[in-house]
């Protein structure tokens, strides 16, 4: 069985790679259960353009022997307790069908990725890897422009009546995932509903959550549907300048539009593993947290390679900067206007 050494990212120690023949040092990266084939982890591993600074920190949350309030100690390594929930969210496969090479009950792996997700754990690693994947691109590891989208995906019969619902424009009877991605295609936030309401409705919670979490933002991209009264209420009252890219009037069919095209590439990756392909869950709270685990993982074997060089020509279909001397701002005046009275509001 082959270890997935992308999840280095998540564990520390420092050490010494070899690279091609060279020492280079693994800038923090490390992991507590080294896999049987060390020529694949060193290649995997083979991260010296990172700043080693960013991931002094351990990731995973502190294990409960070691905290003030006692604990029994952990008897499974984390590095298998990774592996297993990463095998079942890439393979789809059940909980109960986790292979007994990993060592671990499958009840063991399943309490692992309950309990990283309800205390909040989950939901923190994956912010500080987009921010350590930003970093390590040459970015601000904080956004201030995201894109909008939502996918309709059937559920399965283990989805229960109150939690999914029809979407009549896709005609799918099931869930609905909302994304927020920045300008790269990583997820800033991941949000499932049931997929009756237009998504205008759920963007609400969704922009809301955005500025909690993100005060930073400035504007946001999305399709038509997002439009109408959504976008006067995201700049009254969350300050977010909401922009919709229509489609093209002689569209027909899929089309590669401006901005929006980010998001959708991030769906794509989302459908690569298996478990999102429907969704099983009985609990909204489970299918997000699958969402975040695809996330992650695309963000652990990011970090494990070069930074991605910035683009020298725009996107085919994004529109193209004018060259030259900026537009000049024209100030219009406003005139005092004097307010007339009538002769009853006098009296």
């Amino acid at each position: 069985m082959v270890r997935l050494g992308s999840f280095a990212g998540l564990f520390q120690t420092p050490d010494l790679r070899h690279d091609e023949g060279r020492q280079v040092p693994a800038q923090s990266f490390s992991i507590l259960h080294a896999p049987a084939n060390a020529n694949t982890l060193n290649r995997s591993l083979s991260c010296r353009n990172i700043d080693a600074s960013s991931v002094n920190t351990p990731l995973l949350p502190v294990p409960a022997c070691e905290l003030p309030t006692g604990g029994r100690p952990e008897k499974h390594s984390r590095r298998n307790v990774i592996d297993a929930i990463r095998y079942v969210n890439d393979n789809g496969c059940k909980w109960r069908a986790v292979p007994v090479d990993f060592g671990i009950p499958w009840r063991t792996v399943y309490g692992f990725f309950q309990r990283w997700r309800a205390s909040g754990d989950l939901a923190r690693i994956h912010a500080e890897l987009h921010q350590m994947v930003r970093v390590h691109d040459g970015l601000n590891a904080r956004t201030v422009a995201v894109i909008l989208d939502s996918q309709s995906v059937k559920g399965a019969e283990t989805v229960g009546q109150d939690t999914r619902g029809f979407d009549g424009g896709k005609l799918i009877n099931g869930r609905k995932r909302h994304l927020a991605v920045d300008m790269r295609g990583m997820a800033l936030a991941v949000m499932v509903t049931p997929a009756a309401p237009h998504d205008s409705i759920p963007a609400r919670d969704q922009l809301f959550r955005l500025r909690l979490t993100h005060p930073e933002l400035a504007v946001a991209w999305a399709d038509s549907a997002y439009g109408g009264t959504l976008v006067d209420w995201s700049h009254s009252f969350l300050g977010i300048t909401l922009k919709t890219v229509p489609r093209r009037k002689d569209q027909d069919g899929f089309a590669v539009l401006a901005k929006r095209w980010r998001v959708e590439r991030a769906i794509s990756w989302i459908m690569r593993a298996r478990r999102n392909v429907r969704d099983y869950e009985r609990l909204i709270s489970h299918s997000e947290a699958h969402i975040t685990w695809t996330f992650i993982t695309l963000m652990v074997r990011r970090l494990t390679r070069p930074p991605r060089p910035p683009r020298t020509s725009p996107h085919p279909v994004e529109p193209v900067k004018a060259v030259g001397s900026p537009k000049p701002i024209r100030i219009r005046r406003i005139q005092s206007q004097t307010i007339r009275l009538a002769p009853t509001a006098l009296r």
